[in-house]
């Protein structure tokens, strides 16, 4: 019987949409690592990708019913055609369903290897201040030199807040979804613990490395004064020497 034949084929695909739902849809998903979410990602557009070649099955369904539908009386296929209005909303449905839940998550997993990519760049820059701070901890030389040394760290610290306001928006964007969240929580904090101690040992450098500035200027201040006189005695001794004049009758500081 052709009515029987067509209500199994209607059957059969309403499970599989049952059964798509209940796997995809309403079933709880936790994504406590990257693997998971990965793993999410690509069973979503696995079955998104398999609901739209359901398609075809679902178009030779329509067909049949139609079909069948204008050679049987109206009796007979009024019940067949409000099952198969159902089917055709059930599938566009489910597809609509999938296809919206496979963006989301790939959405998601552009999200966190977008965190990862801003937390390395920080961290890159975080490398280059603790250099900085070990090359600038014994600086050798004049007030020029620990200047150079100064400005060096300065030009450093001179770094844009964007990336760690991107940071923290791409984190709390995962972290209010539950994704990720311990994960998330554990690597921000390491990060910026360590941001804190480099920010706040930079500053101690920088105030170490101007009073250090300061007292180089005055030794070499000082020095210069010593110079002068030593220029200026060196000259009047010359004199005295030239003329042979006994030191018993130069003044107590020329002696």
């Amino acid at each position: 019987d052709k009515t029987v034949s067509l209500r199994k084929d209607l059957s059969e695909m309403h499970e599989w949409i049952t059964q798509a739902e209940e796997e995809y849809l309403e079933r709880d998903f936790e994504y406590k690592t990257p693997d998971e979410l990965q793993k999410a990602v690509e069973e979503l557009k696995r079955a998104k990708e398999e609901a739209l070649q359901k398609e075809v099955k679902v178009k030779l369904i329509t067909d049949s019913v139609n079909n069948f539908i204008v050679k049987a009386p109206p009796a007979a296929h009024e019940a067949l055609k409000k099952e198969l209005d159902v089917l055709i909303t059930s599938y566009q449905k489910l597809c609509s369903r999938l296809n919206g839940k496979w963006k989301t998550l790939e959405e998601v997993w552009a999200c966190w290897r977008e965190l990862l990519s801003y937390l390395d760049a920080e961290n890159k820059w975080l490398n280059e201040i603790e250099q900085k701070l070990k090359a600038t901890e014994n600086v050798q030389g004049g007030a020029e030199e620990i200047s150079e040394s100064l400005d060096s760290l300065e030009r450093l610290m001179r770094h844009p807040e964007d990336n760690r306001n991107q940071i923290r928006e791409l984190a709390q964007t995962l972290t209010d979804g539950g994704i990720l969240d311990e994960l998330i929580n554990e690597k921000l904090e390491k990060f910026n613990t360590r941001w804190e101690e480099l920010q706040q040992e930079a500053v101690r450098r920088q105030k170490s490395l101007e009073q250090s500035i300061q007292s180089a200027q005055e030794t070499d201040k000082t020095l210069r004064l010593i110079q002068e006189s030593l220029a200026v005695i060196d000259k009047q001794l010359t004199a005295y020497t030239a003329d042979r004049v006994d030191a018993a009758q130069v003044p107590q500081e020329a002696q």
